[in-house]
């Protein structure tokens, strides 16, 4: 069966990884750690927000937001870095995940404020938790416990909206039938939505961006506009890897 195709578009994800055959692709804290650790790096390297996360033993959901449409590249950047780390601290060899990794495109707030319960709510469902907060590696525990919030959720709306002494109300509210619904029709969204993929219109054409502007001014101008580093690459006739290289230096 050919793979249906994903949805690049700026805007808000949800994306799941399992480890392969659901193996634990963390086994203490510091796998956790840095598991994050890696996500925030990703995220200031492609632009992204992280909205909301669950880090479960053997699985992960991410709820973030791209600025351009890049959530394979942000990704790829995530799943083998981190696969990377894990092989070499317990010596092994061969897949960490299942396969490639799950998405969703958000397109209403309904969604989004469904999605946080649902991913809040996933170690409880999990018997790993009695009520939300509770299990540590969420960003509502973070808030709950009232513990510094890893850098890439800086400017995430649960961490603006959501207050320590509302977290069972608005949060902690288990899903009904009517919230169950909403998340199937999202997970038939792909086909509503591809057809947009070709028809995303930048600010200007790479040519004038390039016109009147410093290379690697230009080439952060293009990606914010919504330019792959693949595309930008490909107009300056360079490799993929020295604008990444550009990238990384002038984000920092």
């Amino acid at each position: 069966m050919a793979r249906r195709p994903r949805i690049e578009l700026a805007g808000f994800h949800h994306v799941i990884n399992r480890g392969v055959n659901k193996s634990d692709i963390y086994k203490s804290h510091d796998d956790y750690e840095t598991f994050l650790s890696i996500v925030c790096k990703a995220c200031k390297l492609y632009l992204v927000v992280l909205h909301d996360y669950c880090l479960m033993s053997n699985h992960f959901h991410l709820l973030v937001e791209t600025k351009t449409n890049n959530i394979s590249l942000f990704m790829k950047h995530i799943n083998s870095n981190y696969a990377t780390y894990f092989n070499k601290k317990y010596n092994r060899s061969g897949h960490l995940w299942q396969g490639r990794f799950y998405s969703r495109y958000i397109t209403s707030e309904e969604y989004y404020y469904t999605l946080i319960r649902y991913i809040e709510q996933n170690p409880i469902e999990a018997k790993m938790a009695n009520e939300v907060g509770e299990y540590p590696y969420t960003l509502v525990s973070v808030i709950a416990n009232k513990q510094p919030p890893v850098p890439c959720t800086s400017d995430s709306k649960l961490l603006k909206e959501l207050k320590y002494d509302n977290i069972q109300e608005i949060i902690g509210v288990r899903l009904q039938e009517k919230d169950l619904q909403l998340l199937e029709e999202l997970k038939n969204q792909k086909s509503i939505v591809k057809t947009g993929i070709k028809k995303l219109a930048f600010g200007k054409t790479l040519k004038e961006h390039f016109k009147n502007q410093e290379r690697n001014k230009a080439i952060i101008s293009a990606i914010n506009d919504g330019y792959t580093q693949a595309q930008i690459a490909k107009h300056l006739h360079v490799s993929r890897s020295l604008i990444c290289k550009i990238v990384k230096s002038m984000q920092q």
